[in-house]
């Protein structure tokens, strides 16, 4: 016991006596058992076998709980013995205000996404023309597995982007998955004026009765329930067919919900089955960009200067 009371004694000796080289050794012991900690909790966590995203939020808390100790023992030695402490740390704030204005500010949208949670981890996201789903939530910026950009249909490119949280508060943010994973998409299909187009339509909507996503009741209440966390009014959620006359033909437009990660699978599916439908009518054509000479005369109706209507 007296032993240990002549260390501590020692210390303190030595801390006020501003010895330089025993602060940076002692400082230096820190940060090894910092880092050996760090490491031992880390593969503790790891043989635990938790979920992928709980295993990440142990090991964040982990790093910066260790982080923040070390810190605050390294102040301890460094700072110990300043007869004015107040007025040096004001000083010191002033000074780190604004040298470090820019990771101040990350750090304030760090803070920012952990309570608010304007996006989580695995969240698909598009912030400044960048899409991608969020794999990472650091103190000073956050990172995305982008999609789409030179990829069709929202894929991924499989590039990291690092954005810094201050984007947070300067750019606007869309979240494709925050409220529920589904998001509205749209198929566009042109057929020819002289295609039975009733028919025609009457394909587009059973396919997709047959394909599309529906929601039950309990699941449709739920969905209304999660909706009224915002003043959002979904309105009806069941696929629909629109038509509208075109330059080059009659168009129509299917509007129906697919998961968010599915859109280019569900795409497919649907374009393979209007295909496959259509090619079995011999009243119904796909229309394209072409070309064609209309002779009145031969093709007009009656009225309009066409030959007359035959007579049965």
């Amino acid at each position: 016991m007296e032993s240990f009371e002549n260390a501590v004694d020692m210390t303190q000796e030595l801390l006020l006596s501003g010895n330089s080289m025993f602060k940076l050794l002692l400082s230096l012991i820190i940060l090894i058992l910092a880092l050996l900690i760090r490491k031992a909790i880390h593969r503790f966590i790891l043989r635990q076998k938790l979920p992928p995203q709980t295993a990440y939020y142990w090991n964040k808390a982990v790093s910066y709980g260790v982080a923040f100790l070390a810190a605050l023992l390294l102040a301890g030695i460094w700072l110990y013995g300043i007869s004015n402490m107040a007025t040096f740390l004001g000083l010191l704030s002033a000074g780190l205000a604004v040298a470090l204005r820019e990771p101040i500010v990350n750090l304030a949208g760090w803070l920012f996404i952990l309570i608010r949670q304007p996006m989580s981890l695995g969240d698909r996201i598009e912030i400044e023309n960048i899409k991608g789903d969020v794999i990472d939530l650091s103190p000073f910026f956050f990172s995305v597995l982008e999609v789409g950009n030179w990829v069709a249909a929202d894929q991924s490119t499989g590039r990291v982007i690092h954005l810094p949280n201050v984007k947070i508060f300067t750019s606007p943010i869309a979240n494709y998955t925050q409220l529920f994973p589904y998001i509205w998409d749209e198929i566009s299909v042109l057929i020819t004026f002289e295609s039975n187009w009733q028919k025609a339509k009457s394909i587009l909507e059973a396919i997709l009765d047959r394909y599309a996503v529906r929601f039950t009741g309990p699941e449709e209440t739920e969905l209304r329930k999660t909706a009224t966390q915002y003043y959002i009014k979904l309105g009806k959620l069941t696929p629909i067919v629109y038509t509208e006359v075109a330059d080059s033909g009659v168009r129509f437009t299917l509007r129906y919900l697919t998961p968010v990660r599915q859109r280019r699978n569900r795409e497919q599916i649907l374009w393979e089955a209007i295909l496959e439908a259509f090619a079995k009518e011999e009243d119904i054509d796909l229309a394209y960009r072409t070309q064609r000479v209309f002779f009145t005369p031969r093709e007009g109706k009656p009225g309009t200067g066409g030959p007359p209507k035959k007579r049965p």
